[in-house]
């Protein structure tokens, strides 16, 4: 994801604290209360930023799909014409790691609550996960272009699976380290996608 130089808005903060409220307990397990608490304001003053706790887990999963899909065309038209394909598979692999490891709360709260979405949002999440799925099979498509389409998009949604499973890789601070786990989930995909193209 982009790193903010920036010190984060107040809705920001509201929303970083839901994600991990809600990821932690359940959307029903945390009040307003609560999530006001954690930034420092009354549960009311909640209702200045957002309509409700609906409104806010709104928000998180479909601006998370949508940032997603901004920062992988966001490498791709800074990688170019003249980036060999690998290289441009292995950015959109690195973006995608860096919101695994940074946005955790994320990928428990879209597992957990999508269902809970009012159908508009959650058709618009599937929509731009659609198309982020889509721009990854054609550059996949472009370092292994034997590989036949639909093998290309159900490998694309294996390494998916396996960057999101980080919540599930134990606590933050019980990871061997940023940097070694980013790097071993790096070639943990590359290697899924080789194996895809070889047919294994």
């Amino acid at each position: 994801m982009v790193t903010r130089t920036d010190a984060p808005t107040r809705r920001e903060q509201i929303l970083k604290e839901a994600a991990r409220l809600f990821a932690e307990r359940g959307f029903h397990g945390v009040g307003v209360d609560e999530i006001g608490a954690a930034v420092g304001i009354s549960g009311p003053g909640l209702y200045r930023h957002f309509a409700g706790k609906d409104a806010m887990l709104a928000e998180l999963l479909v601006g998370i799909s949508g940032q997603l899909l901004t920062g992988a065309k966001r490498r791709l038209a800074e990688a170019g014409r003249e980036t060999a394909p690998a290289a441009v598979l292995d950015s959109l692999i690195e973006g995608h790691i860096d919101f695994a490891l940074d946005d955790r709360p994320l990928i428990t709260l879209h597992d957990r609550e999508l269902d809970r979405l009012r159908d508009s949002d959650r058709k618009l999440v599937r929509q731009l996960q659609r198309q982020y799925v889509e721009l990854w099979v054609e550059v996949l498509r472009e370092v292994y272009p034997a590989l036949p389409e639909p093998a290309a998009r159900s490998a694309v949604h294996s390494v998916f699976g396996l960057l999101n499973s980080t919540p599930h890789l134990g606590r933050p601070g019980s990871l061997p380290g940023r940097g070694v786990t980013a790097v071993l989930l790096h070639r943990m995909a590359r290697g899924a996608f080789e194996a895809a193209a070889d047919g294994g």
